[in-house]
């Protein structure tokens, strides 16, 4: 993580981290906290020397992003994922996340009278749904599932503060205007709040607030706040944290009696082997990554995923037609915060800037 906090490199504002992505009232800041003055700098190297690993912890997410409330009963099938994905977007969700070091990980999801649950322990991965009782089932070969690679453990780490402000302060760019709010609370625990405003005035984004532990410098709560709005349209935080070695047998998973289990192959990684681009292909998301071109810097950075990187018919959802809207060239999901512009042609554009900027990425200006 330290390398990234160091950059302050541009990069997109990947849509996918928000839909990774809890409730308003507990994410409040309590009682202002009297700590020794920081500047940003000393505060972004206090986050880029963090090295807390081992946590338990509850996480809410609120969001307030402009989208439509989706049906709880979502149809099965490349549907329901699709459904499952857009409802991350709206609302309030909580989870609990469990961290012992890099390879054991687990996030419990909950929904209305169900549970998703994301295990990593060693070698073994599991995803499992108790509403539909199913789980899926992967070994990992040697060295994947860390932080840096597809495995288990980046989509469990992602739904966690830490995650979420490591990726959006990636776009700050040095002109970004960065500063330091009130002390606050967050947890129980003291904290500094970093804030930035973004300098260009094509981004979606108004600003983001990042709340650091004062002693580990742990994020515990990211706010994102929308261009021209007082309230956040998008927030992610520690409502209860505790530090250290989580119990060893939260890792442990059984798949309860009558649960469909499939297992799923994890090819080996070779840096030198050339990957396959074929559409629809399923390798953990490593083959969508190779293939994403980005356009533009900073904040108006837009992300271009290719219609050969996508699933055969996802685009087909009732659900996702519910949430789009027609426009020149395709359909347009539209939120606060981010932009996703879907084309005749399959391809996919997605960034935190208008409309117009993700046409004219896809008409090659």
């Amino acid at each position: 993580m330290a390398g990234t906090w160091k950059r302050w490199l541009p990069a997109a504002v990947v849509p996918a981290v928000i839909a990774g992505g809890v409730l308003t009232g507990s994410l409040q800041a309590n009682a202002a906290a009297d700590l020794p003055d920081k500047t940003p700098q000393q505060l972004l190297e206090m986050a880029a020397g963090s090295d807390v690993r081992e946590l338990s912890g509850t996480v809410e997410q609120d969001s307030a992003l402009g989208l439509p409330e989706l049906p709880q009963d979502k149809p099965a099938g490349e549907g329901g994922q699709v459904a499952d994905a857009l409802a991350l977007l709206t609302g309030s969700h909580a989870a609990r996340v469990y961290l012992d070091g890099p390879d054991r990980v687990r996030l419990q999801l909950f929904d209305r009278f169900a549970e998703r649950d994301l295990i990593r322990n060693g070698a073994e991965a599991w995803f499992y749904s108790s509403k539909k009782n199913e789980a899926v089932h992967l070994t990992l070969p040697a060295g994947k599932g860390d932080t840096s690679d597809g495995g288990a453990s980046p989509q469990a780490e992602a739904y966690t503060p830490q995650r979420l402000a490591e990726q959006l302060l990636q776009s700050i760019t040095p002109e970004s205007k960065v500063s330091v709010g009130d002390d606050t609370s967050v947890a129980g625990r003291s904290a500094y709040q970093l804030v930035v405003e973004p300098n260009s005035t094509e981004t979606l984004v108004g600003s983001m607030v990042v709340a650091i532990d004062a002693e580990t410098g742990l994020p515990l709560n990211v706010q994102v706040q929308a261009r021209g709005q007082q309230e956040p349209a998008f927030r992610l935080g520690y409502t209860k944290l505790s530090l250290g070695a989580p119990d060893a047998g939260l890792f442990d998973f059984t798949p309860p009696a009558g649960a469909t289990v499939t297992e799923h192959a994890v090819p080996q990684h070779s840096p030198k082997a050339e990957k396959p681009h074929l559409k629809g292909n399923n390798d953990g998301g490593a083959g969508v990554r190779d293939q994403v071109t980005k356009h533009g810097s900073g904040w108006e950075t837009v992300t271009e995923v290719p219609a050969a990187a996508l699933p055969d018919g996802w685009a087909d959802s009732p659900l996702l037609a519910q949430a789009t809207e027609a426009v020149d060239g395709g359909r347009l999901i539209s939120t606060s915060l981010v932009n996703v512009y879907l084309t005749d042609d399959g391809r996919v554009f997605a960034g935190s800037v208008p409309l117009g900027q993700l046409q004219a990425a896809a008409e090659g200006r």
